[in-house]
């Protein structure tokens, strides 16, 4: 195909079928239109007789918010295996068909779901080195020296992902594809590849990348990542539940005496973050705000509580208090502020043999990427953590109560303890001891900040559920 090839052949409206329908597409619900199709480049690696797989950014623009809100447009990665016969055993993955101007009649797959579109993706991987391998259009892939790839593995697409899409190759490598990109360097790829040359051993390594310019702005587009394949993995967040589970199970134990106690990792946990945010505090600039800068981080905290009352009107009860806590923060002489995760909790995380690693560095994807890659403070890190202990438990408890009523009061007094004891052990290990006093203020800000952050998430998805970070803040109100 010619790098002159353009998309006017193909119908917008086969994109806003296609995306309506997939897990990853964050407009579902909205009011939406296909405002362009750009075609990014061909993967390089075809083979005769193969698909050609052609990398596509579709615009979507929403017909909900004002002309000039941050998210009126978004764009999505979606790269297409194009076939000149139906292949039936991608019929779950089929866009439509179109005439090409260079390939004639095509049938259009969604590439990730097929392994002869993903093998042209791992040998052009393979053929990236020292230099990296640069298409006619400009894809890029890029390669960390000290791995040799399988390029022979066959590829195996991951189903329960919600905003991006992962192909395991074998046992030896995963990619992630960014579905939505947004201008500009990816953290999930900047903070992989600092670490990985550091040798951090609390990430799976970062073997290459994939980028590209963007037709329209001439910036960068980080499409791409290829890691570690961590097989054999436990997510933390299963592993916590397990643990709860385990002590709810027995009618007169304590979290400490039963054998699925999740202490000591929390403890490892505890270990590997403060490892992480050492490691990042080495290879990234760090700054030391001032008094000015943590009264508008008071005031942020501030202002996302007004917001979430509008959505939350329960928070009302705990208002004041919470404005009390971030009131603190502003009386602060200074915030030091990181390269930090930024979406930490435990579904972050995962247990290997090896012990615990860190994953998904993008930070919270409602934010904008500027906002993202700035630097904050590590407590928001720690907060994030120390939430995802509190839920943990809240979550069996509730799954309990629904089918069994008897014994609510133990179960919550239960949940209570596996939560403190996990909180206690994971934040001592984190800090080497005790917190200073600013160390707690920021900390319980965050952790408030974040709580009324879940009261807002809950109320718009899981309305059943706000009730777990409702009383998660009538106790930080009252701590």
């Amino acid at each position: 195909m010619t790098p002159e090839s353009s998309t006017a052949h193909i119908d917008p409206t086969v994109f806003e079928t296609y995306l309506a329908k997939t897990r990853w597409f964050g407009g579902k619900g909205r009011p939406f239109a296909v405002s362009d199709v750009r075609r990014i480049g061909e993967v390089p690696g075809r083979l005769e007789d193969g698909p050609y797989v052609v990398i596509i950014l579709v615009e979507v623009t929403y017909d909900d918010v004002a002309q000039d809100a941050v998210d009126k447009v978004e764009l999505y990665q979606v790269p297409l295996a194009l076939y000149r016969n139906p292949e039936s055993r991608l019929d779950h993955a089929f866009l439509g068909w179109w005439e090409d101007p260079d390939l004639g009649w095509v049938h259009a797959y969604d590439a990730l779901h097929d392994r002869e579109a993903m093998a042209c993706w791992l040998r052009s991987f393979g053929a990236a080195g020292e230099e990296p391998l640069t298409s006619a259009e400009g894809l890029t892939f890029h390669r960390l020296a000290g791995h040799d790839l399988d390029q022979t593995a066959h590829s195996t697409l991951f189903t329960g992902e919600q905003s991006n899409s992962s192909v395991a190759f074998g046992d030896d490598s995963l990619m992630k594809v960014f579905r939505k990109v947004t201008p500009g360097v990816n953290p999930d790829i900047l903070v992989h590849e600092v670490l990985t040359r550091a040798g951090s051993e609390h990430i799976a390594a970062l073997y290459g990348w994939l980028d590209a310019q963007d037709p329209q702005t001439g910036s960068v587009l980080q499409l791409a990542m290829l890691t570690q394949f961590l097989r054999t993995a436990t997510d933390g967040w299963d592993l916590a539940m397990a643990s709860v589970r385990d002590l709810l199970s027995e009618a007169d134990l304590h979290a400490h005496e039963v054998g699925g106690d999740f202490a000591g990792e929390a403890t490892r946990l505890g270990e590997a973050l403060r490892d992480v945010h050492e490691g990042l505090r080495a290879s990234f600039q760090t700054e030391q705000r001032s008094r000015a800068a943590a009264r508008e981080l008071a005031d942020t905290m501030a202002g996302r509580l007004d917001a979430a009352l509008a959505v939350v009107p329960e928070l009302a009860t705990y208002a004041d208090a919470l404005r009390a806590k971030y009131a603190k923060v502003a009386e602060l002489s200074g915030v030091d502020v990181q390269q930090i995760h930024g979406d930490l909790h435990l579904g972050q995380t995962l247990r290997t043999s090896l012990g615990w690693k860190f994953v998904d560095f993008e930070g919270e994807p409602a934010k904008p990427l500027a906002e993202r890659v700035l630097p904050d403070s590590p407590w928001r890190d720690v907060a994030g953590m120390l939430r995802s202990f509190d839920y943990a438990p809240r979550v069996v408890e509730r799954t309990h109560s629904e089918q069994d009523e008897e014994g609510r009061d133990q179960r919550a007094y239960r949940a209570d303890e596996w939560a403190n004891r996990n909180i206690n052990h994971f934040l001592t290990a984190y800090a080497g001891g005790g917190l200073s006093s600013d160390e707690r203020t920021l900390l319980d800000a965050y952790t408030a900040d974040k709580a009324v952050y879940e009261t807002v998430y809950e109320t718009r998805n899981r309305p059943g559920w706000v009730d777990i970070p409702l009383e998660a803040v009538a106790r930080i109100g009252a701590s």
